[in-house]
C-alpha cells in the first residue's frame, strides 16, 4: 500500500469520525440550553427520556427485527407484484402494499421515479405513494406501544383509505385526459428501491443460511437501532419539555374539545411541525394526554407523514407542478377526513 492510498484511507476515517449527526447535535443543544436555563428540569427530562425508552424497548426491538428481516430476506421486493394486472386491482394492491411495505423514506422517491419511467400508470403509483409514508410494520408496532393498538389499527386503515381514494381519483382524472407525463424532464433513473422493481427477485425467507444475508441483517439491525434510538430519545426529550412548559389548558383549547376546528388545525400544523414518523409518536402521545383530540392526533400524524416539508420537497423535485398540487390536496383533504372518522371511532 503506497502513501497515496494510506492518505486516502486516513481522510475517509477522519470524515467518518467527524461527521456530525443533526439529531444528536439537536439533542445536545437542547440539553445544554435546559442545563443553562433550568437545571432542575434537565434531570427530570433526562429521567423521563430514559424511562420512556425503557418502556418502549420491547416494541422498539420488535420493529428493528421486522425491518432487518425484511432487508435480509429480500421481502421488500414483493412490492413489484403490486404493479401488474388490471388497473383497479393495481390500485387496491398498491395501497395495501404501500401501507405494509418496509421501504424507508430514502427509497420511496427513486422507487416512484422508476415505476413512472417504466410506464406504470399514475393511479396505482399515487396509491402507493400516499399510503407508504403513513405507516409501515415497524411504525405499526411502535404506534401500538406508544399510543394504543386501536390507534395503530386505525392508522393502518387510514393509510389504505388514503391510498385508495387518491388512486381512484387519479384514475378518473387520467381517464379524462387531465394527467399525462407526470415526471419532470430528466427524471426517471430510479436507483435504490427502483432496482427492486426493474429486477425483482424471490425472497429468501431462511436468510440465516447465507452469510451475505446474515451480514445484511446485522447491518440493517444496527443502522435501524441507531436511527430509531436517536429519534425516539430526541422525541421523548421534547415531550418532557412540552409537558413541563406548555400549559395543558392551552393544548386543550387549541386541539381539544369538540368540533372539526381542532382536527383542521392539526392537519395544517402537521405539515411544518412534523419531524419524523417515529419522533412524532411520543409527541402526539404527550399532546393527547394533555387534552388533544384523538382525531386531531390522527390527522397530525397522517398529514405530517405524507406532506411534511422534506417529503414535499422530494415530491416537488420529482413530478410536474400539477401532480405535486394534486398530491398535497390528497394529503390534506384525506388527513382531515381521516381525523374526523378517528374522532368518531376512537374519541
Amino acid at each position: 500500500m503506497d502513501m497515496t492510498e494510506i492518505s486516502l484511507q486516513l481522510r475517509r476515517l477522519g470524515q467518518t469520525a467527524f461527521r456530525i449527526d443533526r439529531v444528536v447535535v439537536a439533542f445536545a443543544i437542547v440539553v445544554v440550553l435546559v442545563a443553562l436555563l433550568d437545571p432542575a428540569q434537565l434531570r427530570a427530562s433526562l429521567e423521563f427520556t430514559a424511562l420512556s425508552l425503557r418502556d418502549t424497548a420491547p416494541f422498539l426491538f420488535l420493529s428493528i427485527g421486522i425491518a432487518a428481516y425484511a432487508g435480509a430476506s429480500g421481502a421488500d421486493s414483493i412490492i413489484s407484484r403490486a404493479f401488474s394486472g388490471h388497473p383497479v386491482k393495481m390500485v387496491f394492491t398498491a395501497a395495501a402494499f404501500g401501507a405494509l411495505s418496509p421501504f424507508c423514506s430514502c427509497g420511496v422517491i427513486p422507487l416512484i421515479a422508476a415505476l413512472l419511467s417504466m410506464g406504470v400508470p399514475l393511479a396505482p403509483v399515487m396509491a402507493f405513494w400516499l399510503a407508504s409514508p403513513v405507516i409501515d410494520p415497524a411504525m405499526f408496532v411502535l404506534t401500538a406501544g406508544t399510543i394504543s393498538y386501536e390507534f395503530a389499527i386505525f392508522k393502518l386503515g387510514a393509510a389504505i383509505f388514503l391510498g385508495l381514494s387518491g388512486g381512484f381519483v387519479t384514475m378518473w382524472l387520467a381517464s379524462a385526459g387531465l394527467l399525462s407525463e407526470p415526471l419532470r424532464d430528466g427524471v426517471g433513473n430510479g436507483g435504490c428501491g427502483g432496482a427492486k422493481i426493474r429486477s425483482p427477485k424471490s425472497p429468501v425467507w431462511a436468510f440465516w443460511r447465507e452469510r451475505d444475508r446474515i451480514a445484511k441483517f446485522r447491518k440493517t439491525a444496527i443502522s435501524t437501532t441507531l436511527f430509531l434510538g436517536k429519534w425516539l430519545a430526541f422525541a421523548f426529550l421534547l415531550e418532557s419539555l412540552m409537558m413541563a412548559y406548555v400549559p395543558a389548558d392551552r393544548i386543550s383549547a387549541l386541539l381539544g374539545g369538540a368540533g372539526m376546528l381542532p382536527i383542521l388545525t392539526a392537519t395544517l400544523v402537521g405539515v411544518p411541525a412534523y419531524l419524523n414518523g417515529y419522533a412524532a409518536l411520543p409527541l402526539v402521545s404527550g399532546l393527547m394526554e394533555q387534552g388533544m383530540q384523538t382525531g386531531a392526533g390522527m390527522a397530525f400524524l397522517v398529514a405530517g407523514g405524507v406532506s411534511s416539508i422534506p417529503a414535499a420537497i422530494a415530491v416537488f423535485a420529482l413530478v410536474k407542478r400539477q401532480i405535486f398540487v394534486l398530491y398535497l390536496a390528497y394529503a390534506l383533504i384525506g388527513s382531515f377526513v381521516v381525523g374526523i372518522f378517528a374522532q368518531i371511532g376512537l374519541g
